[in-house]
């Protein structure tokens, strides 16, 4: 089997990297007279905002965490659509696409419509500044990130997005496109998040405060937090809400990428928290699973990770490698590990893949029997079957840099964020069925819901 034919890059080449040096100590040592900041600093305090509307209502959790809504609305009765999002990350927007069948779009939000009033904050601040500037040549690749993640609250009327180069979560009405309320995170960057089955809550990565913050969507207010590793990253709601499985990546721009330097990226663990008093209840290494598993070449690095429906089963990638590695919870070992295709045209020097991926996006259908592969810098996306974890048809594609479902389950959604498209693949058949353009850069997708007949706000 051939891997899929590499397309024309928007800027292919070696990226912005930090050589020997971690993005937070490079941007210290720019402050002029800056002194160390503590861990978890978060610059100038900000209320977090005013109170919101949000009504709760039922949700199903589907595998990975990924949240799904009743079509009938929350219990004030207002009827909601179910639709999907699309993270334009180095635009800020989110692109609102249809959940299933054409996914045609719908319309877009502006997430930063406060983007002056950031920006001055920041330039003021040296410290801010700098790892402003961080973040921008670091896991930006020269371009600001505006948006990393988003969810719906449940009465759908605000869309919660996580902001990395503005270092916060933000609330944005969806009718009128103003601010409802705004957190920003501890150390200078925000990351993936994960809403609750019940929708009232978020769980953001303070990816340089190594902390995951747990918000009331509603409102804003913190209702717990706790300490991760190095790098927190994707978070997954598991146990009915019980428990919030955060998965640390450490440093992934530095240019120390060679095997022989892994262990200078840093403490990376898999932190699993009470969901409720958010004290830490297990924490797994997974260094030394895969080295049980004869695999002492494997980053120990979680990316994105998936669970089977009965949670029994973890799946998930790992820095620098193509292909998914399978963890029994209940047996706390990995049992098998499938390396998938590559990509003849890709660059085998490491420092080239970005942020250390080499396949970054993944998903299961909801019967639990396909896996779905973002091959990010292999340029291609592929439907696993979870049985043989053997690979199906190659689809090309531009930087898949996500995966998701569909509103239906019969798809999976990638992201492909050198083209500027969403493109679905039918789980059953392997094969593309669609695929629309969004905005620059599309990164995290996510189903949500919105009011029935709702229209894109004013540009502000």
């Amino acid at each position: 089997m051939t891997a899929a034919a590499p397309l024309p890059p928007r800027a292919r080449g070696r990226r912005p990297r930090w050589h020997g040096a971690t993005a937070t100590t490079l941007a210290l040592l720019v402050v002029a007279g800056g002194g160390p900041v503590p861990a978890g600093a978060a610059g100038p305090a900000e209320p977090a905002g005013v109170a919101g509307t949000g009504v709760t209502g039922p949700g199903v959790t589907r595998p990975g965490g990924q949240v799904h809504r009743p079509a009938d609305g929350p219990v004030d009765g207002t009827a909601l659509q179910e639709v999907m999002f699309v993270g334009n990350n180095w635009e800020g927007t989110v692109d609102v696409i249809r959940s299933r069948g054409d996914y045609a779009r719908l319309g877009r939000i502006n997430v930063i419509p406060d983007k002056t009033e950031r920006l001055r904050e920041i330039y003021l601040n040296p410290i801010r500044l700098a790892f402003y500037l961080g973040v921008r040549e670091g896991p930006g690749e020269g371009h600001d990130q505006l948006v990393d993640d988003m969810y719906t609250t449940p009465d759908g009327t605000a869309v919660v997005a996580s902001r990395p180069s503005f270092a916060d979560v933000v609330s944005i009405d969806v009718a009128t496109g103003a601010v409802r309320w705004r957190f920003p995170v501890s150390g200078y960057r925000s990351d993936h998040m994960a809403v609750s089955p019940d929708g009232t809550r978020v769980a953001v990565s303070a990816s340089l405060g190594n902390r995951v913050h747990v918000l009331d969507i509603a409102t804003g207010r913190e209702v717990g937090s706790f300490r991760t590793g190095d790098k927190p990253h994707e978070n997954i709601y598991t146990d009915g809400g019980r428990r919030i499985w955060n998965l640390s990546i450490g440093d992934v721009t530095t240019s120390l990428d060679d095997p022989s330097q892994d262990w200078t990226k840093g403490d990376r663990k898999i932190t699993i928290a009470d969901a409720t008093s958010f004290a830490t209840v297990r924490t797994i290494d997974m260094r030394p699973r895969l080295d049980a598993a004869g695999r002492r070449d494997l980053s120990d690095a979680v990316r994105p990770a998936v669970f089977t429906p009965d949670e029994s089963k973890l799946y998930f990638q790992v820095s620098f490698f193509n292909g998914v590695v399978e963890y029994d919870v209940a047996g706390d070992a990995i049992t098998r590990i499938a390396t998938l295709p590559k990509n003849p045209n890709t660059s085998e020097d490491r420092t080239t893949w970005v942020n250390d991926s080499r396949h970054h996006g993944l998903s299961m259908s909801p019967d639990g029997t396909k896996l779905c592969v973002a091959g990010t810098m292999d340029n291609y996306a592929t439907v696993v079957d979870r049985a043989t974890l053997q690979p199906g048809p190659l689809v090309t594609a531009g930087k898949p840099y996500w995966a998701t479902v569909s509103g239906d389950g019969r798809d999976c959604v990638i992201s492909e964020s050198d083209t500027d498209r969403v493109t679905a693949i039918s789980f059953a058949t392997g094969q593309k069925v669609a695929s629309v353009a969004v905005g620059d850069h599309p990164q995290r997708v996510r189903i949500g819901q919105l009011p029935t007949g709702w229209t894109p706000p004013p540009a502000r």
